[in-house]
């Protein structure tokens, strides 16, 4: 099992991974008319968007929570 201190790097991952994979492929849908093909056109697309979607996922995520921290109150 992965020590629970690194949870946000796992969480980024999958979040990342998830995300991105379905916005490519609604992208990849939007603009490609071809089925033929089309899987590997989209696995490819979606590893070179989760490279990118991975860190920026752990620089943008502390940056959100706090942002959502200033505009929310404790109840």
């Amino acid at each position: 099992m992965i020590p629970a201190r690194y949870a946000p790097i796992v969480f980024g991952l999958f979040l990342s991974g998830m995300m991105s994979l379905i916005v490519s492929g609604i992208s990849m849908l939007r603009v490609t008319d071809a089925w033929d093909g089309f899987f590997g056109i989209w696995m490819s697309a979606w590893l070179t968007s989760w490279v990118v979607a991975f860190p920026v996922v752990l620089f943008v995520a502390p940056l959100a929570r706090r942002m959502v921290a200033r505009m929310t109150v404790q109840g």
